[in-house]
């Protein structure tokens, strides 16, 4: 079920149109994507799994096009940074989208001298669109890592890693304590991202994710680590207790 926008793709799994949703987080070229670590602390719905997604670009245009007339590319924000020095290289200008699919329809439904979309191979045959460059992106293992999120997480999940959003006291040491916190307990912080609050200006959240260390993920030791982090701050809240990302087949994010 596509979305045309982040903030849509949540409200279709918070409103019961979609089971669940796969909400891009990370890629591995051009980073996190900001605005969905906002967006899992604005609604209540639980990360169940990750997903790592091999992503491979091509440059797309109506049929006859040729490589040297084309001068604009649309895209998502995303693919357009991972696609940057091919772009650079060849001149072409990147116009932002909300989608990578979207921008091979939006391209297949009008007449736009030199327009090009990024997308992938199967958005080429879908709407009937010549591949004039495959795999374009700045490196062959760009990889995006998804996560999965439901209303409700079901019973019985393997605990192999968690997400969770805390706050640190806004003082000398206040975020190297919290950090603290994660090594007393035994649990591996794996990644962190900062975000601003929106409450207190210059005042900031922080994203992690975490596992075991090696082993299962103890949720004692989460448990405990999450009162800690709730009692030296602004708190702490678990975004999700889920299993290790699985690769998937190649795709178009």
């Amino acid at each position: 079920m596509p979305c045309p926008t982040f903030a849509s793709l949540f409200e279709a799994v918070a409103k019961g149109a979609a089971d669940f949703g796969m909400v891009p987080v990370e890629n591995s070229l051009a980073g996190t994507v900001r605005e969905n670590w906002d967006l899992l602390v604005a609604h209540d719905l639980p990360i169940i799994g990750e997903v790592l997604l091999p992503v491979r670009h091509c440059l797309l245009a109506p049929r006859g096009t040729r490589l040297e007339d084309v001068t604009l590319a649309y895209s998502h924000p995303q693919a357009l940074a991972q696609s940057a020095p091919f772009l650079a290289i060849h001149g072409i200008t990147p116009v932002p989208a909300y989608d990578t699919a979207g921008a091979a329809r939006e391209l297949a439904g009008r007449q736009e001298p030199g327009a090009a979309a990024i997308a992938s191979a199967r958005a080429a045959a879908f709407y009937d669109l010549d591949i004039l460059a495959e795999g374009i992106q700045a490196r062959g293992d760009n990889t995006t890592r998804f996560y999965v999120i439901a209303r409700q997480a079901p019973a019985g999940l393997p605990a192999e890693k968690a997400t969770l959003a805390f706050g640190a006291a806004h003082r000398p040491g206040g975020l190297a304590a919290a950090l603290a916190s994660f090594s007393a307990h035994g649990l591996n912080l794996l990644m962190i991202e900062s975000r601003p609050t929106r409450e207190t200006p210059w005042e900031y959240r922080f994203h992690a994710d975490l596992d075991g260390g090696g082993a299962a993920l103890d949720r004692g030791a989460l448990d405990a680590l999450i009162a800690d982090l709730g009692g030296a701050a602004a708190g702490a809240r678990l975004l999700g207790v889920y299993p290790v990302g699985l690769t998937g087949a190649h795709g178009p994010c």
